[in-house]
């Protein structure tokens, strides 16, 4: 069996089943980290992986990396892209990888069991951008004990790694102190 077999298995069992972004996200995954020198077959960890897209690609590249939000050391930037960046925190050195289909118009109109195969098998360069870039990570978002809490002053609800905003003097979450995501409903 292949590493590419080896490793699409992998994230296909941790996602529950094969679509064309299991197998975007694991090529996108081998060639971030083969540009860093490192092997997806072995424990990463020194690896911060920063994922643009809450989709099924980001389920590959956790199952391979073995980053996760948990171990804080996957990252979610909401951009709806798919892509990714890849950075060895022993070398600061990062890579972003973004899926690039040229021919995804014509990929629309086929069966996703072609979709899959197509993809499994073309070119790396007709699929996928592959960029060295710079990534300045803050000290809060290293992996690791937290960095500082602050308990908010409306809600008392405690805020990890220094995400707290300061109003008035007073620590308070994003929550009270911005527009929250939710709203509590009264009883």
């Amino acid at each position: 069996m292949s590493d590419y077999e080896t490793l699409f298995n992998k994230a296909k069992a941790f996602h529950g089943h094969v679509c064309p972004g299991i197998v975007l996200g694991t090529r996108l995954t081998i060639a971030g980290m083969r540009e860093l020198g490192l092997n997806p077959l072995e424990p990463q960890h020194n690896l911060i992986v920063y994922m643009e897209i809450d989709r099924c690609g980001a389920d590959a590249v956790q199952a391979i990396t073995g980053c996760s939000l948990g171990h804080r050391s996957l990252k979610h930037k909401d951009f709806g892209k798919f892509a990714a960046t890849f950075v060895d925190l022993s070398t600061r050195k990062a890579v972003r990888v973004a899926v690039f289909e040229k021919k995804r118009a014509e990929h629309d109109k086929l069966d996703q069991k072609d979709v899959v195969k197509i993809l499994a098998e073309c070119p790396e360069a007709e699929i996928l951008k592959i960029e060295q870039v710079t990534i300045d990570i803050p000290d809060d978002d290293i992996p690791g004990f937290p960095h500082g809490k602050a308990v908010c002053s409306v809600c008392g609800e405690i805020v990890m790694d220094n995400r707290h905003i300061m109003v008035d003097g007073k620590a308070l979450c994003k929550n009270c102190g911005m527009k929250s995501y939710y709203t509590v409903q009264k009883s």
